[in-house]
């Protein structure tokens, strides 16, 4: 078996949750809804947890541990970490804390085509995502306030406390720039580029 997998961040947080308890893929899915962890990971398709923790089961990152039968559930098999799944998770847990990944994000690939728009055009569509920006800045407020409520220590809300900062920055960036495009500081026409 090889275990040249490479990481991502639902490999990662499987790895992670097996290392909690052994689970199937269902149980998976619902702890990382459970513990909020689907603010950070994906888990929309149940599809990509099965397929992810299959490909893990190929490099021997993961073993089954169990099948159960219940006959109110359907057969389920449980998957527990292997040592090499284990030392997968370090290595890419490290990796990733470490270097920065080059992402490539939507907004920031629309924004290097916003001259196909014009600046008229712009400033509704900003307010727009300036609107939703601020909604999930709401959210990831409450809900890092309800944590701390709760008394967890700091370093389970980490991500929370990271995403808030990016996400305040992104409303604070999109706010000067409609000040920016509302004074006029900001405009362009399609002359301006015809001759680039």
């Amino acid at each position: 078996m090889s275990t040249t997998f490479r990481g991502s961040p639902l490999a990662l947080t499987i790895l992670s949750l097996l290392h909690y308890k052994p689970l199937h893929p269902y149980g998976v899915q619902r702890l990382i809804r459970d513990w909020g962890k689907d603010i950070v990971v994906n888990v929309g398709q149940r599809t990509s947890v099965y397929r992810t923790i299959d490909r893990l089961a190929e490099a021997g990152l993961v073993a089954v541990r169990e099948t159960e039968r219940d006959q109110a559930y359907p057969e389920r098999t449980v998957y527990e970490v292997t040592d090499a799944g284990r030392a997968a998770a370090r290595r890419w847990l490290t990796e990733m804390i470490a270097a920065p990944k080059k992402e490539y994000p939507q907004f920031p690939a629309a924004l290097s085509y916003l001259l196909l728009l014009t600046a008229e055009e712009v400033p509704d569509l900003l307010e727009q995502r300036l609107k939703q920006v601020e909604d999930s800045l709401g959210q990831l407020e409450s809900n890092l306030a309800e944590q701390r409520a709760q008394g967890l220590p700091r370093v389970s809300l980490l991500e929370l406390e990271y995403l808030e900062t990016v996400t305040r920055a992104e409303a604070g960036w999109l706010r000067a720039v409609l000040d920016d495009l509302r004074s006029g500081r900001l405009r362009w026409t399609p002359d301006d580029f015809a001759e680039r």
